[in-house]
Parts: C-alpha cells; sequence; structure tokens
C-alpha cells in the first residue's frame, strides 16, 4: 500500500520532532548521550537496540516523561516546556502508547477514549462520542466499546490504547514497545493496527523488537546501543549491509534466535 504523504517539499517543512545535543542521566548512569534526531511529518521512524541501549528513555523525554540533563527537544519548531500549562498543553499534541495499556479500569472502553477530548480539549461529547466509536470501529474493538478492560484481551486493549491516543488528534504517536507485554498471537493484531496507521501517514516513532515491523513499515531504522546512536538507515539498507560493528553484532544475535 502507498504512503499518503501529501507533503510538498521536505526540506521547507520544520519536524515534527527534533532532538539537539540531548543528555540523560539517572544518577551515574549515562543513560543518553549526545542525541541527535530529527522526525519529519508522516515519518514512520523505529528505534531499536539491545535492552538498556536508552530507546525508551529517548522516547519517554520526548513528551517530558522523563526530564534531560541538557540539550533541547522541540515539537513542530517549539520547544519543549519545563513544566505547568504550557506543557500539559503541549503533551495533549504527543500521543503515547506503552507497553502496559494504562486504560483506567473503572471506566468502559467508549468512556477511556473519549476522557480526553472532553476533559482536556472541552469538545462536546455528542461529537467526541461519535467520533470514539468510528476510532474502536477503525482499531476493530467496536464491539468492546461498553465493557469495562479486564474484559478485553491483552491485544484488544492495546488497540483500545492506540484509540484513545487518536481521540487527542496527536501530531506525533510515541509507541514505546507496544506489544512486549502482549500474548504472541495478539502481537499481530496491534502491528496491523500501527501499519494502517503509517499508511494514512501519521507521524510515528516506535520503540520495538519486531524487526519485521521495522522492517517492512519504517522509513528509517534508528539503531542505539549503550545510550548512543550508532547508526541510522532505511531499513533495505540497515538489515542488510549495517555499517558498525555493534550493529552487526546486535542482527546476528537476533538472527540466532
Amino acid at each position: 500500500m502507498e504512503r499518503n504523504k501529501d507533503v510538498l517539499d521536505k526540506s521547507l517543512e520544520i519536524p515534527v520532532v527534533e532532538l539537539r545535543h540531548v543528555e540523560k542521566y539517572y544518577g551515574e548512569m549515562h543513560a543518553l548521550k549526545d542525541i541527535n534526531l530529527s522526525v519529519e511529518r508522516g515519518e514512520v521512524v523505529v528505534l531499536i537496540g539491545p535492552s538498556g541501549s536508552g530507546k525508551s528513555t529517548l522516547c519517554r523525554t520526548i513528551n517530558r516523561l522523563e526530564t534531560i540533563k541538557s540539550g533541547e527537544i522541540r515539537i513542530e519548531g517549539k520547544k519543549l516546556p519545563e513544566g505547568g500549562k504550557e506543557l500539559a498543553e503541549l503533551r495533549t499534541q504527543i500521543g503515547m502508547v506503552f507497553q502496559s495499556f494504562n486504560l483506567f479500569a473503572h471506566r468502559t472502553i467508549l468512556d477511556n477514549v473519549m476522557m480526553g477530548p472532553i476533559d482536556v480539549l472541552k469538545r462536546p461529547e455528542e461529537e467526541v462520542k461519535k467520533e470514539a466509536l468510528e476510532l474502536l470501529k477503525r482499531v476493530g474493538v467496536d464491539s468492546q466499546a461498553d465493557k469495562f478492560p479486564a474484559k478485553l484481551s491483552g491485544g484488544q486493549q492495546q488497540r483500545a490504547a492506540i484509540a484513545r491516543s487518536l481521540a487527542m488528534h496527536p501530531k506525533v504517536m510515541l509507541f514505546d514497545e507496544p506489544t512486549s507485554a502482549l500474548d504472541p498471537e495478539m502481537i499481530q493484531e496491534v502491528l496491523d493496527v500501527m501499519t494502517e496507521l503509517a499508511h494514512e501517514g501519521m507521524t510515528m516513532i516506535v520503540v520495538t523488537h519486531e524487526m519485521n515491523f521495522a522492517r517492512r513499515v519504517a522509513d528509517r531504522v534508528v539503531f542505539m546501543a549503550d545510550g548512543s546512536i550508532i547508526e541510522e538507515a532505511a531499513p533495505d539498507e540497515f538489515f542488510t549491509n549495517p555499517k558498525s560493528e555493534r550493529a552487526r553484532e546486535f542482527l546476528d544475535s537476533i538472527n540466532r534466535h
């Protein structure tokens, strides 16, 4: 399927997400080292690498779930605020899907999707409900709308979590290992929804161990190790001809399993 990227000239566009010389520490541990990364509108960037390489930390700094020591992060050219109302407003433009689904257990699936647009964006309830049902249908769980999260499978809960993020009309979607907590048979149903979003032109940053997804859907693969970006390339180039010894070792270890 062709990607719907009706963009005139990428060179004239401000990146949707830009990290400049970002440094992050956990105590003495240097978690992110001089991270420089730009993500264009409609681009799908997949972060891969060994456990502990800084992928999830990088992802979580983009909406300040993790603070940084130095450097700067920009969303559509606007520097990410330190906190307060400005940060809260900017966060509404950044969708985030976690390993754990983080749905409100005491609210129905439909209520989970409607809460943000009503409580945060102050949109009218009837309008939001109509759109929420359309989103649940889009991710294939509309028949579960009136159920509570505990009644859904993990794959259904994660698809509902994606619908909840989409309800806020985000400028970028961050996925932090969204399939790692799922049973194997549920992984593909979530990846299928993510693939469809990519085809529709959603800007996405995805942390994942699903190499087939990275190979098929990414515009760019960013390989991280020890808190640094070691290399980045188009998927075909990265998977067939990695430039660094560290990436070759990583791919060899995956292929042996």
